[in-house]
């Protein structure tokens, strides 16, 4: 009689050729018995799982070196692995997909407003990775499919590719840290073989510095929301990046001192910058004071949250303005320049790291002199 569920002791006893499941339960258990050319009996375990929507037999080992305890053990260990996207026929060697989860989560709390975010990487591979690799162990990724994903899109999306590239690479070389491949299949061979040729640098577009007061003067009489025409304008007003001034938190900005102080987390640089507020800088937060709604963010949404990337740049499009967030930061250079502004003051006034031997030698952020410029700069953009 076969039983519902399987028990150490009729393993132990069966000697009835034939296949005895393990019951609702099991994972897919099953005991084959067969008889042997000496007239006894054979036990063996095997699993039946889908992968990949087939049905797979995966052999589990003999018994008595493998006892009905042990079996459940591997049979649950499987379809564990199978659930995380693994396969468990290769060892527990994971999907790009999964893998990708992987340094995700480690990359996480490297990241910064304004850099690498968790959103970007998930967008970028969604988009043009997981579609042709995504299922695919990492073991079993080739150079000539990373290929197939980047040619695609090389040419004319020439960043989007260089970042998918990177973010690809990063996958593989957690999977050789991890003994899952040998080599990095979008390595230096992928860029060797990409087109080098039809690509040229594009800077971020920027408007005369003769034009930056006309181009807030449309902002400000625009039927946009305040707090986005407000951001805007504090944006150009301290020449900071679009994350940090979307960022920007009232426990970081002293009023009375007219400083504003950008954590170094959310700085390109990783460093601590100090922003000297000018007096059309304070008018534009005293209104966001007017217009917040208990956030600690300086410029929240509506819903309370910081600004999305794409808004500074929608209003920009929207206004028909020539350029976008982050090419004030180069008007306000080109001003510098032009009025004669030393150039270690206008690089710490970016948060540029000076570099070389003036770098080394230069301890002094230049707060007071700085102070000067941004009080200027305010003055002739207002």
């Amino acid at each position: 009689m076969r039983p519902s569920r399987l028990s150490a002791s009729f393993v132990k006893t069966v000697r009835r050729p034939g296949r005895y499941g393990d019951g609702r339960g099991g994972y897919g258990l099953s005991l084959l018995v067969k008889p042997t050319a000496n007239g006894r009996t054979s036990r063996t375990w095997a699993q039946r799982l889908y992968i990949n929507g087939r049905a797979v037999n995966l052999g589990l080992g003999a018994y008595p070196l493998v006892t009905l305890k042990e079996a459940r053990a591997k049979a649950l260990e499987n379809r564990q692995a199978l659930a995380r996207g693994m396969d468990p026929r290769s060892g527990g060697i994971p999907t790009f997909a999964r893998a990708a989860e992987k340094v995700i989560a480690i990359h996480r709390a490297n990241w910064r407003p304004g850099g690498d975010t968790e959103q970007q990487w998930r967008s970028s591979l969604r988009m043009y990775v997981y579609p042709k690799i995504g299922d695919k162990r990492v073991n079993e990724i080739t150079s000539t499919d990373v290929m197939a994903v980047l040619l695609p899109i090389w040419n004319e999306k020439r960043v989007t590719a260089t970042r998918v590239r990177n973010r690809i690479s990063a996958v593989m070389r957690w999977a050789v840290a991890k003994e899952y491949r040998e080599g990095n299949p979008a390595g230096d061979a992928v860029g060797a073989a990409l087109p080098k040729i039809g690509f040229r640098k594009v800077h971020h577009r920027a408007l005369p510095h003769a034009e930056v007061a006309q181009a807030l003067a449309r902002v400000r009489s625009s039927t946009s929301q305040p707090i986005t025409k407000l951001a805007f304008e504090f944006l150009v007003l301290t020449a900071a990046r679009s994350g940090e001034a979307r960022g920007a938190r009232w426990a970081d900005i002293d009023i009375g001192a007219a400083i504003w102080t950008v954590p170094g987390e959310r700085m390109k640089t990783g460093r601590e910058h100090r922003v000297p507020l000018s007096s059309r800088a304070l008018e534009v937060l005293a209104r966001a004071r007017r217009r917040g709604n208990g956030s600690d963010l300086a410029f929240p949404s509506r819903t309370g949250r910081k600004l999305t990337g794409n808004t500074l740049s929608l209003l920009c499009r929207r206004l028909k303005i020539a350029a976008v967030p982050h090419g004030f930061r180069s008007s306000f250079r080109d001003w510098c320049a032009e009025r004669g502004v030393s150039r270690e003051v206008a690089e710490s006034a970016l948060a540029h790291a000076v570099k070389g031997v003036e770098g080394a030698y230069l301890r002094s952020d230049l707060f007071e002199r700085r102070r000067e410029v941004m009080e200027a700069w305010g003055d002739y953009v207002r």
